[in-house]
Formats: C-alpha cells, sequence, structure tokens
C-alpha cells in the first residue's frame, strides 16, 4: 500500500512514575586462599619492596595489581580512598585468565592498603545470625585481599590504553597523549619541561579527565610521570587516514549545463545545511555554487585556505546534493535540491594533522561554523587507524565527538546530527579466499571515531555488479552485499552496535591474481574539484556512503524540521532493514546470537527512504519526545538513585488489530538519547560508567494492566500477581539491543495478542550520572525519542485512521500529525 500518509508526532503522552531497578546482588567473590597468614605476608612484602612514597617526595606510586587466576579482582574495593583505580584489563595465560588493574596510590592509601591486609591476617568480622543459625565471621576485607596475587610498582605500559603495538619501541622523542587528573593539570605542565617533556596547548576536557599532547623520550615521560604524578593513561596521538585521489574520467561540459538546467535550488538559509569536515569545496562548479555561498565555507585553522586542494571533500559535496550522478545525468527528469552545503576544512591541503589531538581540530571546525544558528547535519569522512585495535573501546576522539553531539562541548551547548564514516579496508590485505573472511578480521575494524556512540557511524554495501565481459574480471562482492573498501566492528558486546547502516560505496574488481582494485564501472559518480578543467570524478568506499547519508538525513529532517537529532536518528536508522543478500547469511532458524554477524558487517541495513518519511494504511509511525530524571538523591542515604521510569499508554489500533486475528504483524521500537560521555580509563570496560546515563524500554504483555507491568520492572511500583520476565519475542534480544544509545528491536505477534500490547515503558539503568558527586548540583534531565512502527507485513488494514481518529480525541497539545 503506498506510504504518503505523514507520522503521528505525540507530546505530553508519558506519566513520570517512581521507578527501581530489580535484581542486582553483588558480584562474584573470589574463593577462600588456601594458607591465610601465607598469603597476607606475600602481599606485605610486596608492599615493602614499594619505593618509599613519603621519604623519597613522591606524589604516589603507579601500581599494578594482579588478580588470582580464574578469580574476580576487587576492582571497585581496590579505588578506595588515597587509592585512584586507573585501569583494569585481563590476560590469558596457562594458568588461566588473570584480571589486572593499574591504580595510584598516595602514600596514605598505600598504608590504607597495607592495613587492609594486616587486619585480613589476624581479625575476623561478627559472628551474626540468621534463622536461627549462628554463621561464623569472615578474615575482614576478604574479598579485597583474597582476590589479589601481586602488586608491583607500575611501568609506562600499565598506563598504555592505546594499541599494544603503537608502544614507543625506542627511546627516541615522539609524541605522547598524556591524560590527566583535571585538578593536576596546571601543575603537570607546569612542571613537565623541567623534565625534558614539551606540552602543546590543545586540550581535550571530559568529565574525570583532561588531554594534552606532550613530546618526549620514554625515558622522559617516564621520569615525569612517576615525580610528578596526575597522569592517568598514556596512548598515540592519531593522524587522520589519508584520502584516496580520484580517478579519472572524461565527460563533457555539456552534461553539467544540462543537469544546471534541469536543477530546481529550493533550500533557503533557514532550510538545512549539510556541513561537510573535510579538505574544504571548490565554489567553482556550477552544481554546487548555487548552494555554497562564499561566507559559508571555512577552516578549522585560520592560516589555511578554503579552496579544496585534495579533492576529497567536493566529491562529497557533490554526493551529498545528487548523489550518484552515474544516473542522475542520464536522466531527463527536474532535479530538486532542498538544502544547502557548508564547508570546514579540516584536513589540511599537504599530508596530515600531525600530533594534534583530532577531538580539538573537530571541536574547532564545528565552533567556526556555529557562530550561525542553522539545522546542521555535520558530515565526517575522515578517520584514523592509528587508534587501531581499539576493540569498540572509546578514544579521545571518539569521545569529543560524543560530547559534541550531546551537546557538552563546544561553544553552544545544543545537541548536535554528526555522521563518520566506517573507514576503508586496504585492498592489499584480501587474497583469493572469500573477501568477506578478511572484512570480518579483527584487524579490519573501524576506524576511530565511528565507535563513537551518539554518533551514525556509516558503512558500505553495493549494488553495483556489472562489469564489461572484455576486462576478464570478476565482481568481490555479489549484489545486495558488503562492499569490499567497508570496515567492520570486532566486537559483539559492551559497546555500541556499528556501524549503523550502509549505503553505497562501489564494488572491487578481482583478476586471476590478488589483490582486488576499484574499477570505474564500479565506482560513483560525482562532481570534479577542478572544473572546468575536469566536469566530473569517480568516488567509492565508506566515503561517498557517508555523504549519500548526509544527502537523506538531511532531506528527512527538511520534511520533518520539528524533531530533535536524537529523533531523526532514530526515524532514520530504524528504517534500514537488512536485504536478501544480507540476510542469506542466516541459518534457516536464526537464534538471537545468529544476528551477531550481520549487525557487525551492516548495521540494521540499508536505509528505507519511503519508511522514514512517511506512513501508510497499513503500516505507521508514532513518534514520541519526551524527558525523564534518570537519577536522583535518595532521603534515607543520600546516596544516588533511580529516579523514575515514563510510562506511556499508546493510541493503538485496537479494533483493526482484533481483525487481523492471527495473521502476523511486525513492532519495531527505536529509542534514542545522547549520553554525555566520560572516557576515563577506568570506564573502558563498562558501558555503565562511560555514559551519563543508559535508558531502556520495556512492552506489556497480552494480557499484562499497567500496574501489572510496572510491577514487574519496577521494584517502586506495588507488585500484583506473580512477577515473570516479558515474553522473549523479540527478535535481536537484550544483549544487542541493550548497547550504546541508539536501541532497536522488533517482534513479530499475532495481531490479536498485539492489541493488547500498548503499554511501553522507558526506565534507566546505571550511569556514572548517579554518582552521588554529579546529584548534588541537581537532578539532570535526559531527553529521548522513540520510534514505534507497526507493520500489517502487506495485509490490508486501515490501523492509520483508527490511530488518527483516538489521537482527534485527545488534547491538540498531546498529539499532532507531523
Amino acid at each position: 500500500m503506498p506510504r504518503n500518509l505523514r507520522h503521528f508526532l505525540l507530546k505530553d503522552l508519558g506519566q513520570a512514575h517512581p521507578f527501581r531497578a530489580k535484581g542486582g546482588g553483588g558480584g562474584k567473590s573470589p574463593s577462600d586462599v588456601l594458607n591465610r597468614s601465607g598469603h597476607a605476608q606475600a602481599l606485605l612484602q610486596a608492599i615493602d619492596l614499594l619505593p618509599p612514597v613519603a621519604t623519597d617526595g613522591l606524589p604516589g606510586v603507579y601500581l599494578e595489581v594482579k588478580g588470582r587466576p580464574n578469580e574476580p579482582l576487587a576492582k571497585d574495593s581496590l579505588g578506595s580512598s588515597g587509592i585512584a583505580l586507573l585501569r583494569s584489563d585481563a590476560e590469558v595465560s596457562e594458568a588461566g585468565t588473570i584480571e589486572t588493574a593499574t591504580v595510584f596510590a598516595t602514600a596514605k592509601g598505600v598504608e590504607k592498603l597495607r592495613k587492609k591486609i594486616e587486619q585480613f591476617e589476624t581479625e575476623d568480622t561478627p559472628h551474626r545470625e540468621k534463622d536461627g543459625r549462628l554463621i561464623p565471621g569472615r578474615p575482614k576485607n576478604a574479598n579485597l585481599v583474597q582476590s589479589l596475587a601481586a602488586i608491583t610498582e607500575a611501568g609506562l605500559r600499565a598506563l598504555w590504553r592505546g594499541p599494544q603495538d603503537k608502544f614507543p619501541a625506542d627511546n627516541g622523542e615522539t609524541h605522547w597523549e598524556i591524560w590527566l587528573e583535571p585538578e593536576e593539570v596546571d601543575a603537570f605542565t607546569a612542571q613537565a619541561a623541567a623534565y625534558q617533556v614539551q606540552i602543546e596547548t590543545d586540550r581535550l576536557y571530559f568529565p574525570e579527565d583532561v588531554v594534552v599532547i606532550g613530546q618526549a623520550t620514554r625515558d622522559h615521560i617516564a621520569l615525569a610521570v612517576r615525580r610528578l604524578g596526575g597522569v592517568r593513561a598514556l596512548a598515540a596521538p592519531a593522524a587522520t587516514a589519508d584520502f584516496f585521489d580520484a580517478m579519472d574520467v572524461q565527460e563533457q561540459v555539456a552534461w553539467v549545463e544540462d543537469l544546471s538546467q534541469r536543477t530546481t535550488y529550493t533550500g533557503g538559509a533557514n532550510g538545512g545545511y549539510v556541513t561537510l569536515l573535510d579538505t574544504g569545496i571548490s565554489r567553482a562548479h556550477p552544481l554546487l555554487a548555487p548552494v555554497l555561498l562564499a561566507p559559508d565555507r571555512h577552516a578549522a585553522e585560520p592560516a589555511w585556505g578554503l579552496e579544496d586542494v585534495r579533492g576529497h571533500g567536493t566529491q562529497l559535496a557533490g554526493l551529498a546534493l545528487f548523489g550518484d550522478l552515474t544516473f542522475t545525468l542520464q536522466s531527463t527528469m527536474p532535479v530538486t535540491v532542498s538544502h544547502r552545503l557548508e564547508s570546514v576544512k579540516l584536513v589540511p591541503d599537504a599530508g596530515v594533522n600531525p600530533h594534534h589531538l583530532l577531538g580539538v581540530m573537530t571541536r574547532r571546525a564545528i565552533d567556526t561554523v556555529e557562530h550561525t544558528v542553522r539545522r546542521r547535519t555535520f558530515t565526517m569522512a575522515a578517520t584514523t587507524d592509528e587508534d587501531t585495535p581499539h576493540d569498540g573501546a572509546p578514544t579521545s576522539w571518539s569521545t569529543e565527538v560524543d560530547q559534541l553531539a550531546a551537546g557538552v562541548s563546544g561553544q553552544r551547548t545544543n545537541p548536535r546530527l554528526i555522521l563518520v564514516s566506517a573507514g576503508n579496508t586496504d585492498n592489499f590485505k584480501f587474497t583469493a579466499d572469500p573477501y568477506l573472511g578478511t572484512c570480518d578480521h579483527l584487524d579490519n575494524e573501524l576506524e576511530s571515531p565511528a565507535q563513537a556512540w551518539n554518533a551514525i557511524s556509516v558503512g558500505a554495501y553495493t549494488e553495483k555488479t556489472m562489469l564489461p565481459a572484455t576486462d576478464g574480471l570478476t565482481i568481490v562482492a555479489p549484489f545486495g552485499d558488503l562492499s569490499p573498501s567497508s570496515r567492520t566492528a570486532s566486537w559483539s558486546s559492551t559497546w555500541p552496535l556499528k556501524p549503523d547502516i550502509v549505503l553505497e560505496g562501489g564494488n572491487w574488481a578481482a583478476g586471476t591474481v590478488p589483490p582486488p582494485m576499484r574499477h570505474s564501472d564500479l565506482s560513483l559518480l560525482t562532481v570534479h574539484h577542478a572544473y572546468p578543467q575536469r566536469s566530473f570524478s569517480l568516488t567509492y568506499d565508506t566515503s561517498a556512503a557517508t555523504a549519500i547519508a548526509a544527502k537523506q538525513i538531511t532531506e528527512l529532517w527538511s520534511d520533518y524540521p520539528l524533531l530533535w537529532p536524537e529523533t531523526i536518528r532514530a526515524l532514520y536508522v530504524a528504517s534500514a532493514r537488512w536485504t536478501p543478500q544480507m540476510r542469506s547469511h542466516l541459518p534457516a532458524q536464526p537464534n538471537k546470537g545468529s544476528y551477531a554477524r550481520l549487525f557487525q558487517r551492516y548495521g540494521y541495513g540499508v536505509p528505507d527512504l519511503d519508511r522514514a518519511h512517511r506512513s501508510a494504511s497499513n503500516a505507521l509511525s508514532l513518534i514520541v519526545q519526551d524527558v525523564i530524571i534518570p537519577y536522583g538523591l535518595s532521603e534515607k542515604t543520600g546516596g544516588g538513585i533511580h529516579k523514575e521510569m515514563r510510562l506511556f499508554t499508546l493510541p493503538w489500533p485496537v479494533e483493526e488489530l482484533r481483525k487481523l486475528g492471527n495473521a502476523e504483524v511486525t513492532l519495531r521500537v527505536a529509542l534514542s538519547s545522547f549520553i554525555a560521555p566520560n572516557p576515563a580509563e577506568a570506564s573502558r570496560g563498562s558501558r555503565y560508567r562511560y555514559a551519563s546515563h543508559n535508558l531502556r524500554f520495556k512492552l506489556n504483555r497480552a494480557g499484562e494492566n499497567a500496574q501489572q507491568f510496572m510491577a514487574r520492572i519496577s521494584k517502586a511500583a506495588e507488585p500484583a500477581g506473580p512477577q515473570v520476565d516479558e515474553d522473549d519475542l523479540w527478535d535481536f534480544g537484550s544483549s544487542r539491543r541493550d548497547v550504546g544509545s541508539l536501541h532497536i528491536d522488533q517482534l513479530t505477534c499475532k495481531a490479536s495478542d498485539l492489541a493488547r500490547r500498548n503499554l511501553l515503558a522507558i526506565h534507566p539503568v546505571a550511569g556514572w550520572w548517579q554518582h552521588t558527586a554529579m546529584l548534588k548540583d541537581g537532578e539532570p534531565q535526559v531527553r529521548f525519542a522513540l520510534v514505534v512502527e507497526i507493520d500489517t507485513q502487506g495485509v490490508e488494514a486501515d490501523l492509520y485512521a483508527e490511530v488518527q481518529t483516538t489521537i482527534t480525541a485527545l488534547n491538540a497539545a498531546q498529539a499532532i500529525i507531523i
């Protein structure tokens, strides 16, 4: 049925209810050691071998702590008064998995740790009575002390948060990314020169860290770290990846003139903008000049010129306006361009950004254009492989992208819509083996900052499969599958599902001997930066896919200008579906785990623009924009607790669904909010410590009323009847859904059952905003967006009309058709 009906936007529909998370209990405790006294004495001897902090005038000592094989390390207990947990990790040996931690301990912290070990050796906790039985006391501090196997002074490698192969191999001068305690920044930077560490001026500010760049030898940085303290982590400064030069193509200037005459530019100054953070854009091309005014070209560094010398930015600009010109030029139909362009040169004309904090460069680029308030789609196809492997964990660049998207960084505090490319594969890595094996390999993971939670990460697929028979070549990727150039996620849990979506990025051609190569017939066509010498250029890879995504998203946002960036992200990504070729990699009866590989390659698939823009009579979308207060202070303890959940009674096509009876219908739910990040090293293994807040959605079961529903998911609700888990009908499941800041899942059930499932709750789980210190300054409000789609999968029904009637009966302030 035609999709020609505008979506519904529901306002002021959610009701706040007190919320307390269920479940929980402490983590696993280590097993008892065989020799209590001997274990304690070995740890005390290790402490005696540490440098005398107080007498040597040191601010403290960096310690590397190892746990016992296959036993949990009590990391939270380590991070007590006088001891700061900096990072945690795990290593696999013949003895088993050994957890490790790096901490910084002041003199007071070392003595406090010593006292806890001494108490463990000689003191017990009091006996207690439970259920009429006397339970003997345990050794004091048992969980902490029995989890420890070794304590030594940490070297530089223990502070290294970058890929291990990037650790400086020799003692020559090099650049270091230095993560500092915020309170220690001024002292460290002021005294660093005395240890021959030169500190550059750029800084990135995060909740628990300030990041600077220093230049020094390995020995000098080690001495400065030891004598000055305040360093939380070290890493290698990243550099942007090289851009590919465009292939030569001979096109006629007449084609440009023909397309110019067929094109109507409708975007006004108050409309949407694609803001390209790239190599600049050339205004000489007549297809770009009408929507790129001279004052709308900028550079992150004032000394840089504004012209596009490399050509990459101009290529993306053409795609962001017209898409792939291969098809547009051959058509005779009118073309409408409804948005405009802005350009910020983020990449210098020659080389790369040497030893800059790339997050600072990105923030500077955004600040440069935001002196004018506009609705912008920030688009960045610059990535780095210097942070690889990161395995999905945050880097300084990805964290700053998250901050900018959330509006907690930059001169303006507004949330931002940011697109980032996934990064490109080196074709020389490919052999004669199936290409997806190379794409899926661990060393081909998405490049930073594409793992940013709040950004839309764009990978590439391809439908370009036609080659001249005379070439003697074969295509690498089949129709509808992953483009060979697209990088994939190496992780399947903890960190967000990335990429979010895939779009056309071209295909490669293979001969009898590897490697495969790009081919003009398998590429996209766009404008050239050297017009009029050349009119058109070939382009490809995830950069091209990202520019096309920018076009589609900006057009969607122009269609629905009342929506927030968070909402546009949810609406656009939730419209995506996997192609039949992508789904062919699933088993005949897929379980939830079967989808992991698809998510790692394709995200949610290829966006469906008809679905994103319009509802149909038998397939409608309900959109909610609301706020929640996730955390508050306990009146009893003064500590941080969960504050509230939002309950929505959605206007539901009950009668139409009942008429469909046993026919299967699909419900798809998307929940989107922008988190404020905290990339402290101790947070790198936990999504709950990196994100300011984490939200989840729950749906009521068929026949479950509001009181029963709330009782099932919240301790704060009064139980009413047996407490049971939600029906396990979701296709993707919590392990895939409950990561990142965009959560999408779908279920297929009988229409008559879905008719009784119109209660949807949004509730918080843990986040670093739950810390007491944060809440003492006030209870933060969080914006979120919901997109709820009901689809009868082609069966005729008039769901839309019934919902529209229900909405008309609501207060006008609560719901509108947008």
